[in-house]
């Protein structure tokens, strides 16, 4: 008899990351909002715990793989740990009109819907991350990074072109998770009748 497969346990660096990356987020709203972001050297501050905590969002992931230690807690904890990042520091902008709100929406409808698409079918199927996903998220970063910053001249150029770029990815890729969610959907289907078949000739 085949012996159950050992699950690695919770406690491991990866998941000490994502556990980092969630205690940031607070920290990161602070420094983003005090003095009504007018002051500087906070909003350099605050970008240098967003991009810092970005960064380990990619290092818990590779690292997980690497030492064969993916976890439930991993699976639940990093996913939130991303979108309470993004969502303050979106929502964060808007407070500040340093960023328009229908962008802000957008974007978190965005995630909200592939969200609530990735539950509905999880029993059908896991839909893998695709290439135009990574670089939304990529671009995304980049762009949010870059309104964090108190920029002037072309640089402001330079940033409201990249959150253009992101946004055309956001509304592309989540458009495409639906369809790819409908196909996985639809794949199960499939695969229930072809068992179902044989019997119904019983």
């Amino acid at each position: 008899m085949a012996e159950p497969e050992v699950q690695p346990s919770a406690l491991n660096i990866p998941n000490a990351l994502t556990i980092g990356r969630l205690l940031l987020v607070p920290v990161f709203g602070y420094f983003l909002l005090v003095e009504d972001g007018q002051n500087e050297a906070y909003r350099y501050l605050a970008g240098l715990i967003f991009i810092v905590a970005s960064i380990t969002d990619w290092v818990d992931g590779y690292l997980a793989r690497k030492m064969n230690v993916v976890t439930s807690f991993g699976k639940i904890a990093d996913p939130i740990a991303d979108k309470a990042l993004t969502g303050v520091a979106l929502l964060g902008l808007s407070i500040l009109d340093d960023l328009a709100w229908w962008i802000t929406v957008l974007i978190l409808a965005r995630e909200l819907l592939v969200t609530v698409v990735r539950f509905a079918v999880i029993s059908d199927g896991v839909i893998p991350a695709s290439r135009g996903g990574k670089l939304k998220t990529v671009t995304q970063m980049i762009a949010i990074f870059l309104y964090l910053l108190p920029l002037t001249g072309f640089l402001v150029t330079v940033r409201t072109i990249v959150m253009g770029v992101a946004l055309l990815l956001t509304v592309a890729t989540g458009i495409d998770y639906c369809f790819r969610a409908i196909a996985v959907r639809r794949a199960a289907e499939l695969r229930r009748e072809a068992f179902d078949e044989p019997q119904s000739k019983d």
